[in-house]
């Protein structure tokens, strides 16, 4: 067995490897760069070395300081998590030259599925079913076009070396068709060095089905059955689910089958998951049910399936790179209940879900559910890398009661000042389709605007607020006795004051009231703040009347940054004029580009910004003055 393991990422998956590690006997060795000093992760494990600047590609990214590091601390193997360069041939290969264990797929394997065109024909030869489309080699224009004219509209273009959603362009009509594969193109060669495509027809019902694999070097393959994870936001996974609601057992066995014989193909150890497209418009069916990509890596969503089989995916990880054989034959291995797994971001769904990156100052979670985090109170979501803050995974006896479970958890937690999307999870979740399992990929996009609204505060919310001043002004607390007296209005000749209240949440003043009775609605005092939560919304009343807000906004024409980032491009001048949703300028932050755009017709003035220039949220980056 591995005596010390190196754990090259961050986060809560580095979180999550170490504790599995720690219970193993297994000494653990974190990698952080400067924005990660104080991290969790770094906190946790028994040994910490620093590997260069925040930027992910001067440190984690970088293969060469984490084989260093392994070396200086004398680590046996190396972990990549997810992300990073835990899909990276090049990497595991060198992790083994220099003489370490790799504790993912093997390089050959990697490569193998790296590149979808290859990974396609492969799949094809060994029997498993895959989307209608093209995968030649003539990337022309014109073939591409004759192609995808030939399947038919819609048609989806995909890069080859995607992933993440990027590289990606539906096409509803062939007008739109060179257009969106040069856009396409674009990006696939700015993210990925290469710019290939397949094409793919456009399944109108999508269904995102996944199954997870397990291999290892004595040439056994299981099955640990299918997640859905349907419920997408452009591309990304916002909940997933273990087993996928729907699936007969004449199905799953067929697709699982299918997912065991794609492993093989690639001589597969390690964790892995075959990912496949299902057209629902009839339900699941197996004739439906086409093979997408292979992960080559334990994905994020790994804790649903932990949940449904009591089986540590990070435990059988270890064991199996260091020679053992799988721990459970395919007939040993059960479903056991449902588990669901909800993403809380440090985002803004309601600002188009643009980080919040920002020191936490205040958590509440409801521990009856399981959590995977690498944030506690004091701790920075860093605007470096992806905002999330959490994984929260419910199990229960069937869908409704792991259902119910999330839903409670959204309401009775929530992490401060910083902005979430926890509310957006609930409305999610909440979704008569998701709740019957009448869901597709396109599910949230239709229903968006629902989704991301900023609720007002009902009467319910205001009285549970009122009844928590009231217990706490009855406990004695100082600010309580102050507050309740200098709050306390409503007098009239002759008459008694009436018990009432003024709070304050996004510069509006609500009145509530003090005799209220106890709801089971959720509410607490943080601070000056009371917090009340409903329908995973956490609405934060101030007990005094907000400050006046900065001179600054898009109303008057200041571009403000929404948050602290890098300016990658400036596409304007000082003196230009500029018509309404032109691109001012691009700002990158948390691995995402955010275009910012002229709010009308105007002139370009008081420009402060440069290219490659960081620039903190909020700082005016330059003013459009209104055409007259």
């Amino acid at each position: 067995m591995i005596a010390k393991l190196l754990i090259a990422n961050r986060g809560e998956i580095a979180c999550r490897i170490i504790r599995t590690a720690r219970s193993m006997g297994i000494a653990t060795v974190a990698v952080y760069s400067d924005a990660d000093a104080k991290a969790l992760h770094v906190r946790s494990a028994d040994e910490a070395v620093h590997i260069g600047p925040s930027p992910a590609a001067e440190s984690y990214l970088v293969g060469e300081k984490i084989i260093a590091a392994a070396k200086q601390t004398g680590a046996e193997a190396i972990h990549p998590g997810y992300g990073f360069l835990s899909e990276n041939a090049d990497f595991a290969q060198a992790v083994q030259e220099a003489g370490l264990i790799w504790v993912g797929a093997p390089p050959s394997s990697i490569r193998a599925m790296g590149l979808k065109d290859a990974a396609k024909k492969l799949m094809r030869e060994a029997g498993v079913p895959v989307t209608p489309g093209y995968d030649g080699d003539d990337q022309s224009a014109e073939r591409l076009k004759q192609e995808a004219d030939a399947i038919g509209y819609p048609v989806l273009i995909k890069a080859v070396a995607g992933g993440g959603g990027k590289g990606m362009r539906k096409v509803d009509a062939e007008d739109d068709f060179l257009s969106s594969l040069e856009s396409c193109r674009r990006e696939a060669k700015a993210s990925f060095g290469n710019d290939d495509v397949i094409l793919e027809k456009w399944i109108t019902s999508p269904r995102h089905i996944e199954v997870q694999v397990f291999g290892d070097s004595h040439g056994n393959v299981v099955h640990l059955f299918e997640r859905d994870c349907s419920l997408q936001r452009r591309h990304q996974k916002v909940i997933e689910e273990a087993p996928a609601p729907g699936m007969d057992e004449a199905t799953r066995e067929e697709i699982c089958a299918a997912a065991v014989r794609a492993a093989k193909a690639v001589d597969y150890e390690g964790a892995g998951t075959i990912e496949f497209i299902a057209d629902a418009s009839e339900g699941l069916r197996a004739d439906r049910i086409f093979f997408m990509e292979m992960n080559t890596r334990l994905q994020v969503e790994h804790p649903v399936t932990e949940e449904i089989t009591g089986v540590d995916l990070v435990e059988w990880q270890l064991r199996v790179a260091s020679g053992e054989a799988i721990p459970l034959k395919q007939d040993e291995l059960r479903i056991e209940g449902w588990a669901i797994e909800a993403r809380l971001y440090a985002e803004d769904p309601a600002k188009g879900f643009l980080p919040s990156p920002g020191r936490v100052e205040s958590i509440l979670f409801d521990y009856r559910a399981r959590l995977e985090t690498a944030v506690e109170e004091g701790d920075t979501v860093s605007p470096f890398y992806d905002p999330m803050i959490a994984k929260v995974i419910c199990h229960g006896t069937d869908r409704d009661a792991a259902i119910e479970a999330l839903l409670s958890w959204l309401d009775n937690s929530f992490i401060l000042p910083i902005t979430t999307n926890k509310a957006f999870l609930y409305a999610c979740v909440d979704m008569p389709e998701f709740k019957v399992g009448d869901l597709d990929t396109g599910l949230i996009e239709r229903n968006d605007d629902e989704l991301t609204s900023v609720p007002s505060p009902s009467q319910r919310v205001l009285d549970a607020a009122g009844w928590r001043i009231r217990e706490h002004q009855l406990a004695g607390h100082e600010w309580g006795d102050r507050e309740f007296e200098k709050g306390l209005f409503g007098f009239r000749l002759n008459a008694k004051a009436e018990p009432r209240h003024a709070i304050y949440a996004r510069n509006e003043a609500h009145l509530v009231d003090l005799q209220a009775l106890q709801d089971d609605i959720t509410s607490d005092i943080d601070g000056d703040s009371v917090v009340v939560t409903e329908r995973g919304y956490s609405h934060v009343f101030g007990l005094n009347p907000p400050h006046g807000a900065g001179a600054a906004s898009a109303a008057n024409g200041a571009i403000l940054a929404p948050m602290p980032g890098k300016v990658i491009a400036v596409d304007v001048a000082e003196g230009d004029a500029v018509t309404a949703g032109q691109r001012l300028m691009v700002l990158e932050a948390m691995k995402m580009e955010h275009a910012l755009t002229a709010p009308f017709d105007g002139t370009v003035t008081d420009l402060a910004a440069s290219e490659g220039g960081q620039v903190q949220v909020e700082a005016v980056l330059c003013v459009v003055e209104p055409a007259e």
